[in-house]
């Protein structure tokens, strides 16, 4: 994505005209066009500014990616009872068919039950605090 399509989104998503934006800028509309068409571009000085009107670090503004923003907002806005509603698990397996070569999953189910084990005794987790655990403990291992 662009950095002038970065502008647009943000500002799109920020629900202000070009013009309301170029007011508070001290620019012209059509500036704000051509910052947004790529034709030209703001100095650091009106892009920290538009940061601020649009309620975003500037990072955010330059690395703006509108589909990811919307899934988040999405997310955040998903009530409890619909989030119950999901089946997460067959999501993810759709997206991520392990189905497909389960071949040496067996060589894993004995240590990965030894730590769900370990950890329901040593820290008195029930099933499911000891699952999440050990996919937290999972996920930060591949993070890395």
């Amino acid at each position: 994505m662009t950095l002038g399509n970065s502008l647009f989104n943000a500002r799109k998503r920020s629900g202000l005209s070009q013009e309301e934006v170029a007011e508070r800028l001290g620019v012209s509309r059509q500036t704000i066009s051509k910052w947004e068409t790529d034709e030209t571009l703001p100095d650091i000085c009106q892009s920290q500014e538009m940061a601020v009107i649009y309620h975003l670090s500037l990072d955010e503004l330059t690395e703006f990616n509108a589909d990811v923003k919307e899934i988040e907002q999405l997310i955040k806005n998903t009530s409890e009872e619909t989030q119950k509603e999901i089946d997460w698990t067959k999501l993810w397996g759709e997206k991520y068919d392990i189905e497909k070569d389960r071949s040496g999953i067996s060589d894993y189910t004995v240590p990965l039950n030894e730590m769900l084990s370990r950890l329901k005794k040593e820290y008195s987790y029930n099933d499911m605090d000891a699952f999440l655990v050990l996919k937290d403990i999972l996920a930060g291992l591949w993070m890395n």
